[in-house]
């Protein structure tokens, strides 16, 4: 007690006799108290929450609206961000509490949408940025139906590059399109199948087919004119442009395959479920979880694939090939507590046999070795490490002197075959299908890596297929095989994993495996990826990633979550059929 006196006495002394010290006291109390002030202001303040963010996809220039709640009745240092890129000052029109517009700028990206205010950032909506989706969204609007006045040639072959002359195409493409006939055994509609997914396949018309995207088959879109390459898996027939306003007349358009015949027959139609669980969820604080769901992909001998079914509702129901889903995952979500994800597509696959004169292959022309599609199926990647010395100078070595491309592919199926050995159970999800040049021996992954790569290392456009294998019994596994590209002739298929013996009960059984999965493809195979679906990180550069190796797809991102402390388990089943027509 003493002590404490002596202190206030001094202090008193102090206070007393000099000014400087009084000064110093005011503005320490001062400085307290606004101190304090300012914690309960902030503490008082509610974190802001997004309820809708329009549009989800988006161009530069568009503007965005976002509506929720304790955004600030002024923007003052509050901003939003959006794929981890600020919006600067000059980019709002409007804030409000509860209202944000704003215009996206040049450089904005994929990813996350957060406002940020001075009481913390809210829970992410998402965007994506409408030029990494291979169907634009926009189109122009035109009062009149497409007119087709003359196309150029009237004869050629897959991958021909056509000119189309007319009126009312639109000034930019959009998702119109030129539509040819389709090579198949049924050209007419599918029939009933019974119930909503059967309504889905009889709605659907298999007698055409549409030039391709993932082959990039077009080349110019004008209001006038258009240039498009003769797609995989049409016939002589009709060819229209549909657009938004309807479908010009048909004009007829000879189709040649100087090489040989290829065949689409026995379309079958599959419900097929993907689904996954998430649960054990333990985060102590709030993680957004990014999950993309891969989908069936659409081929000349896949034509139709539709969502027909999705719980919960998805972000994005079609971007990159993936069904996108977001989850807010808290304290909230015990442990017990278990999510679960549901996709019912509708899928319909025919078989494909090929009949070639390897005599009348010819080498690929600078015209094909200028398109897009031969330098994507050539070049090497993260999957494809086709540079690879050892492989380089093994795949010259198995061809030696031929320079028919279809004749070393033939060459190169061979030669694994003979020399390598097929296990029947699936290696490490990270063994490197490169260890098949010392160990002489993989899994069916491995085979169709492996010879998708000596492919490509002799400058053969190839890539590798994921999906699924149906059996006579209904069950699915995953699977892989390869799809290899000649001039005028288009994807030849080739299941080396089946050829060399891989068991697997077939609707109709195959006398002569090895000879039959070169240059053919039956239709119990569901095909979900076309060489690697490079997908990037939209949530931070510094987001946890999972990748799922050796699966039915072939994507680099499955799950994608925030950064915290989290831990969460997945569950990802391999597709399975509901029914089969």
């Amino acid at each position: 007690m003493l002590k404490n006196s002596n202190l206030k006495n001094t202090f008193s002394l102090l206070f007393r006799k000099y000014s400087a010290f009084r000064v110093f006291s005011y503005i320490f109390v001062i400085a307290a108290v606004l101190s304090i002030i300012s914690v309960a202001t902030v503490k008082s303040k509610k974190i802001p929450v997004i309820n809708s963010v329009i549009p989800v996809v988006g161009s530069p220039g568009d503007e965005m609206i976002i509506r929720g709640a304790n955004f600030g009745s002024s923007r003052g240092t509050n901003y939003v961000e959006i794929g981890g890129i600020r919006i600067t000052a000059s980019g709002y029109v409007n804030w409000t509490d509860n209202f944000i517009k704003l215009i996206l700028p040049s450089n904005v990206q994929d990813g996350l949408v957060l406002v940020v205010t001075q009481a913390g950032a809210s829970k992410p909506g998402f965007f994506a940025n409408e030029a990494g989706i291979p169907i634009a969204v926009t189109q122009n609007v035109r009062a009149s139906l497409p007119t087709i006045t003359s196309v150029s040639p009237t004869r050629g072959s897959y991958g021909s590059l056509l000119t189309i002359i007319g009126s009312d195409f639109g000034s930019v493409r959009g998702t119109s399109k030129v539509i040819f006939t389709a090579n198949q055994e049924d050209a007419s509609h599918a029939s009933s199948l019974g119930s909503g997914q059967g309504e889905v396949a009889a709605d659907f018309d298999f007698s055409v087919i549409s030039a391709s995207e993932t082959d990039f088959d077009y080349e110019f879109w004008s209001d006038s004119e258009i240039r498009v390459r003769i797609p995989d898996g049409c016939a002589t027939g009709n060819i229209f442009v549909e657009t938004e306003k309807g479908k010009s007349a048909a004009v007829a358009e000879e189709i040649t395959i100087p090489a040989g015949k290829k065949s689409y027959t026995s379309r079958k139609t599959y419900i097929l479920q993907v689904n996954a669980d998430i649960d054990s969820v333990d985060t102590k604080n709030g993680t957004s979880l990014t999950l993309r769901f891969p989908r069936p992909i659409i081929t000349s001998w896949q034509p139709m694939v539709e969502l027909t079914e999705c719980t919960p509702e998805p972000v994005i129901s079609d971007y990159k090939n993936t069904v996108i889903h977001q989850l807010q995952l808290k304290k909230a979500n015990s442990k017990s507590e278990k999510i679960r994800f549901n996709h019912n597509f509708v899928v319909s696959a025919y078989s494909v046999q090929t009949e070639i004169n390897a005599k009348a292959v010819k080498p690929y022309s600078q015209g094909t070795k200028s398109r897009i599609l031969y330098k994507n199926a050539t070049a090497a990647d993260s999957l494809i490490q086709s540079e690879d010395e050892r492989i380089v100078a093994l795949a010259k070595e198995i061809v030696a002197k031929e320079t028919n491309p279809y004749m070393q592919a033939k060459l190169v199926y061979d030669y694994i075959l003979d020399n390598y050995k097929l296990l029947t159970d699936l290696r490490k999800a990270d063994a490197s299908p490169l260890d098949l040049l010392k160990s002489k021996k993989g899994d069916a992954y491995d085979f169709a890596i492996f010879y998708t790569t000596l492919l490509r290392a002799l400058l053969i456009p190839a890539n590798p297929m994921a999906g699924i294998l149906v059996d006579s019994k209904m069950k699915t596994q995953s699977h892989w095989w390869t799809e290899f590209y000649i001039e005028d002739f288009g994807w030849i298929p080739v299941d080396i994993s089946l050829g060399a013996g891989l068991p697997y009960k077939a609707f109709r059984p195959v006398e002569n495996a090895r000879e039959f999965y070169f240059g053919n493809l039956d239709s119990q195979h569901i095909a979900f990826s076309k060489g690697q679906n490079e997908i990037k990180q939209t949530i931070s550069p510094n987001s946890k990633i999972v990748v799922r190796p050796r699966s039915y797809a072939l994507q680099t991102i499955w799950e994608e979550s925030s950064e915290g402390n989290v831990n969460y388990s997945s569950l990802w089943n391999t597709p399975i059929v509901l029914g089969l027509y």
